[in-house]
């Protein structure tokens, strides 16, 4: 070997070797931590579901009746708010499926927030609530002269109309959303007999998840989601995230936490946070299901996980003092919240995605002086993964598929995430997901080409293609003259990124 090979050798084993086994060292902490929170979130769902700690089981939730002497009086007034942003594809069904909600007709008043700025788009969402309104439905279009706020913004001026101030109870459901018409029978009567609790969230199911493989893998990530980070938290202490859609709140603990607010763009969250430093008590109903749509293009989804991924770390930023120094709850509350809730699923989880698998481990085959213990290359991620599964038992075979697809997003999520910590770039962007109603069921094999066509000539992402090369270079370079053969990891993990670098996602498959 040469001098010049000798002093970089030298240079490795001095320098870039102990500064990537400090690297290894935090991620395999950071990885422990967040598979010791999927494990307890894992456990406390199973003994919810093994000892039948359901909702019903734990609050009064009788259904509520007519009354021989007041009649429907003995109903609360409802509130049900649809808003909704140049949603040409899915306002009819949104607002016929709210329009269809079973509840004594003069008790309960649905209000359509159109924010659309596209002339037509308002002009045909005014008519469908005027024919509503035609057949006896108490429903009233309402409109801004400015997005102020965006949704938070939409929410918290319709809260200002006079006709509110009778209402007891309001449920939101976004434009792509459509309740069965016993939605309000199934869900009130937690909040009409159980004056401690806030909210009522709903579980999502989603009409498009056979639709191509990214729905697939989006179909597992929510299941998840829902019957697992959702279930615990209700389970454990009464607290979680409201989704901000096919949920119901108390009127008054909405005023009580403050009402909407724009601050980030998770008003939903940040609006569970405020209600439950006040004391409120929040329960997730998984029997109730709502029908959604996920988002059928990668640019969609991109944009949904950006906003979803960037708003919480930039609500923890703000929210962490407000949780610090609130007196009404108690210190195992407030350490759930920071701790559990925010640092480990909305950060760690974000982080440590991407730069263990996609970053750290790849450059380790460039540095044999540096050992990575087969428990944090294998056996953590292996439970991770398949705790991550549980969720959606009918696409296991396509568990493989959906740890590269997650690691692929890692980067844009922990990009996300970082900007909100921060508070610096994009941190206020709000893009509204696009929703395409029936449109996707009705696209021929032509239309798919088209659009596929558009996305390679048009949509190439430069980041994921520059990842794409980098880990195909580790594989390469692994296969040839590595020890650990982290190649047969890193080489499909490589193509993952390239393929979705091309815009290869989201083109209509067969269904699996």
């Amino acid at each position: 070997m040469d001098q010049t090979g000798i002093m970089l050798v030298e240079l490795r084993a001095t320098t870039v070797a102990p500064m990537l086994r400090l690297a290894v060292s935090l991620c395999l902490i950071l990885s422990v931590m967040l598979m010791i929170e999927k494990v307890m979130m894992g456990a406390v769902s199973l003994f919810a579901k093994i000892f039948r700690r359901r909702p019903e089981k734990i609050y009064k939730c009788a259904p509520i009746r007519d009354d021989e002497e007041i009649g429907t009086s003995a109903y609360p007034m409802v509130l049900v708010q649809v808003p909704m942003y140049n949603e040409k594809q899915v306002y009819k069904l949104s607002i016929g499926a709210a329009c269809r909600i079973l509840w004594p007709s003069d008790r309960i008043i649905i209000q359509v927030l159109d924010d659309s700025t596209d002339p037509e788009v308002k002009t045909l969402v005014q008519q469908e609530c005027r024919k509503w309104a035609i057949n006896g439905v108490n429903i009233k279009y309402e409109i801004r002269n400015n997005r102020y706020g965006y949704k938070a913004g939409a929410l918290k001026e319709g809260m200002k109309h006079k006709y509110v101030d009778d209402c007891d109870f309001v449920a939101i459901f976004d434009a792509d959303f459509q309740p069965d018409s016993d939605f309000l029978m199934k869900t009130i009567p937690f909040m009409f007999h159980n004056p401690e609790i806030a909210l009522v969230q709903t579980r999502w199911i989603f009409v498009n998840a056979n639709e191509c493989l990214m729905t697939r893998m989006q179909e597992m990530s929510m299941d998840y989601h829902f019957k697992v980070e959702q279930e615990s938290g209700s389970t454990m202490c009464s607290f979680f995230g409201f989704n901000g859609t096919a949920g119901v709140w108390r009127i008054s603990a909405l005023i009580d936490a403050g009402g909407w607010n724009d601050r980030t763009t998770v008003e939903d969250m940040d609006l569970a946070v405020r209600a439950s430093l006040r004391g409120w008590k929040f329960v997730y109903t998984g029997n109730v299901k709502v029908k959604s749509e996920l988002p059928s293009t990668f640019n969609a989804y991109r944009n949904q996980q950006y906003r979803w991924a960037c708003g919480p770390a930039n609500l923890f930023r703000k929210a962490v003092r407000e949780i610090l120094r609130t007196k009404k709850v108690s210190v195992a509350k407030k350490i759930y919240m920071l701790y559990n809730f925010f640092f480990v699923r909305r950060i760690i989880g974000h982080l440590i995605t991407f730069m263990l698998y996609c970053v750290i481990i790849p450059a380790s085959v460039f540095v044999p002086e540096v050992d990575i213990p087969d428990w944090g290359v294998v056996y953590v991620p292996s439970i991770i993964t398949i705790l991550n599964s549980v969720g959606t038992p009918r696409s296991i075979h396509l568990l493989i598929l959906w740890v590269f697809f997650e690691n692929v997003m890692s980067m844009h999520r922990m990009k996300a995430a970082i900007t909100g910590l921060l508070e610096v770039g994009k941190v206020d962007e709000w893009i509204v997901t696009e929703k395409l109603g029936s449109a996707p069921r009705a696209s021929t094999i032509k239309e798919a080409a088209k659009r596929f066509k558009w996305m390679i000539t048009r949509r190439l992402l430069l980041p994921e293609l520059g990842l794409a090369a980098y880990l195909f270079t580790c594989a390469y370079y692994d296969y040839n003259y590595g020890r650990r053969k982290f190649c047969y990891y890193i080489f499909p993990q490589s193509l993952a990124f390239f393929i979705m670098g091309l815009g290869y996602v989201g083109t209509i498959v067969p269904n699996l």
